[in-house]
């Protein structure tokens, strides 16, 4: 009978530790039989990047300023569920395709079924946000630059 341990293949810490900084990636796991072996690495870039994309609590209090807005207030009550377009990510919303450029929409106009809307950023990555349907633009429920959640209420459209 034998008692003897398997080693832990040190040469296989080294591929998942290549593979790691060839694809980016922060962490790596492999099961072979009853072996499991985890390489991870603490990336600081990454965690400096952290509160870019969950704000501090502090920053909290300032958000609910744009909702203070009478359009905002005056549209508010006028919106029925279906006729809002809601965020569907978390990001910056933005009006127009560049700064100082003319927005994509105004309110009273006329949108097409896949118009583009608005631009969310999420994770540096600029996402067009398109109609979801043919109407007016009775009211716009958000402010250029404004940071926006999931779900949250961004255009109205009838």
């Amino acid at each position: 009978m034998s008692t003897k341990k398997p080693g832990i293949d040190q040469q296989l810490i080294r591929d998942l530790a290549d593979i790691l900084n060839e694809t980016h990636l922060s962490e790596i796991e492999v099961e072979q039989g009853d072996l499991r072996v985890r390489v991870s690495r603490q990336n600081t870039a990454i965690q400096a990047a952290a509160p870019v994309y969950a704000p501090p609590p502090s920053a909290e209090p300032v958000r609910p300023a744009p909702r203070t807005e009478p359009a905002v207030e005056a549209a508010a009550p006028a919106t029925k569920p279906g006729n809002a377009v809601n965020s569907p990510m978390v990001g910056t919303a933005y009006a127009s395709p560049a700064p100082g450029a003319k927005p994509f929409i105004e309110v009273g106009q006329q949108v097409r079924e896949g118009q583009t809307l608005l631009i969310i950023e999420a994770m540096k990555t600029m996402n067009q946000i398109p109609s979801p349907r043919a109407g007016t633009v009775t009211a716009i429920l958000f402010e250029d630059s404004q940071p926006v959640e999931f779900g949250e209420p961004l255009v109205v459209i009838e």
